[in-house]
């Protein structure tokens, strides 16, 4: 199963660096599992002035990369608080389940158009605060790495 984090915007200085040394980790406890990789697929910002457009473009984008039968989390801070132990029990379902992919959806400011939240498999939430996109990004990846050593009984996570 592959691991996607798709999102709209890039990454630029500190979260870079933690995103990705939580990427890499997962990716690498990952392996055990059986995950082919963690993949970060950056989407560039829509340019266009109507938030109805933006929003569209965005969502568009986001939808062209999900692969045929993947299980779709949408970020969403209206989404379901799981601890991490329900995190990774989900990701071990899916996997289960012959996934081909879990593709973690990070949208832009504008929200996410309703077709493309209708693919949701699980909306998920880091707490009920709005979050800064690159923060979010890097919580997601240290609770991908935390789920993947859940799943391997690594000491990492200790309850």
């Amino acid at each position: 199963m592959r691991i996607i984090v798709a999102a709209i915007g890039r990454l630029k200085g500190a979260e870079t660096e933690l995103s990705e040394r939580y990427r890499k980790r997962a990716a690498q406890t990952g392996r055990q599992l059986g995950w082919r990789d963690v993949e970060i697929i950056e989407i560039r910002e829509s340019r266009a002035d109507d938030p109805a457009k933006r929003m569209l473009e965005e969502s568009i984008a986001l939808a062209n990369v999900i692969p045929q039968g993947a299980a779709v989390v949408l970020l969403d801070s209206r989404g379901d608080n799981l601890d991490s132990e329900g995190f990774a029990n989900q990701l071990a379902q899916w996997r289960g389940n012959d996934r081909p992919a879990t593709v973690f959806i990070i949208g832009g400011a504008d929200v996410l158009s309703p077709s493309l939240q209708d693919k949701a498999s699980l909306r998920i939430a880091f707490g009920t605060a709005t979050c800064p996109h690159q923060l979010v990004r890097a919580m997601l990846l240290a609770q991908v790495y935390r789920a993947a050593t859940i799943l391997t009984g690594h000491p990492y996570h200790r309850a």
